[in-house]
């Protein structure tokens, strides 16, 4: 009987469509911010205020593209709560390096290539135009911290500014 469940078991395990999946090479140097983070606290730098959240990096298409799914929570200044959004970030290899493409339902910013220090950090950047440009950082502090940081250069100005930092802890 033992010995069937064993079994079951192992079977049950080999479908899963999480175990099937393997992070393509073009990836394997994010492989660090796979899986769930929550407990997330940060600053927003342009309001004084600050936000709660939680991200989950899932393998895609068989492991060719990595997407994050996040929910944050904003609170103002004093601490009262200021709102709420979801979004989500499609990781992907594209001609030698690595792109993203980020969403929350009024925001769409398109990131062009990435710096990665393989297990250790990621750096995503939007290609520079008439617009602003957009610096997404990752950066693994700990084993079960990660820091994460995103930061706008506008139109004409020489230096990032920053618009929200924080931490998430990683689990559920």
């Amino acid at each position: 009987m033992n010995r069937r469940i064993a079994m079951v078991a192992c079977l049950l395990a080999l479908a899963s469509p999480a175990s099937a999946q393997t992070l393509a090479a073009p990836l394997s140097g994010i492989g660090f911010l796979v899986g769930p983070w929550s407990n997330g606290s940060g600053v927003v730098s342009d309001t004084g205020g600050t936000s709660k959240g939680a991200s989950a990096f899932s393998l895609e298409a068989g492991g060719a593209a990595v997407l994050r799914r996040d929910h944050t929570d904003l609170f103002d200044a004093k601490g009262k709560p200021a709102g709420s959004f979801d979004q989500i970030m499609l990781i992907y290899p594209e001609s030698g390096t690595l792109h993203a493409d980020y969403i929350d339902g009024q925001h769409v910013i398109h990131y062009t290539s990435a710096a990665v220090t393989p297990g250790k950090s990621v750096v995503f950047s939007s290609a520079d135009g008439p617009g602003s440009v957009f610096r997404l950082s990752y950066e693994l502090q700990a084993p079960e911290i990660l820091g994460v940081s995103f930061s706008m250069k506008p139109p004409g100005q020489p230096a990032f500014l920053p618009i929200a930092t924080g931490t998430l802890k990683r689990g559920d």
